[in-house]
């Protein structure tokens, strides 16, 4: 294991890495897994932990953190009930349009049925008075 720093230039940064070399019996070489530690501060050469698990918070921020995400996920929970219920009305409201669909389509099947023996009708009236 080793740490390697490497620097970014498009963000001015450098970073800490651990790494891990293994052979990869694959490919008969060794190669390497890195892990990121952290960033690199400037001036004093500290590694200062990045990502989820790295971050401190303060005490005070803590405890706004805490509060605004029981207010979010009071907030989130409220939403989804309101989605919930909606997507409960536009259920009933789809199995309603669907019915009326149905029975249109039923009309319409009579209508053209009508329309054909109007049709034959009147073709057969063309014959006679011709």
């Amino acid at each position: 294991m080793a740490v390697i720093k490497q620097y970014h230039k498009d963000t001015d940064t450098t970073y800490a890495y651990e790494s891990i070399s293994y052979w990869d019996a694959e490919k008969q070489q060794s190669r390497s897994k890195r892990k990121l530690l952290g960033k690199v501060d400037p001036e004093t050469g500290e590694i200062i932990p990045t990502g989820r698990k790295g971050r401190k918070k303060a005490d005070s921020s803590a405890d706004e953190t805490a509060t605004k995400g029981v207010q979010l996920s009071d907030k989130y929970k409220q939403l989804y009930e309101d989605a919930l219920t909606r997507i409960k009305e536009l259920t009933i409201r789809n199995k309603g349009l669907q019915s009326e669909n149905r029975a249109l389509a039923e009309k319409n099947l009579k209508l053209s049925s009508v329309i054909k023996k109007l049709e034959t009708v009147i073709a057969s009236a063309k014959d006679i008075t011709e």
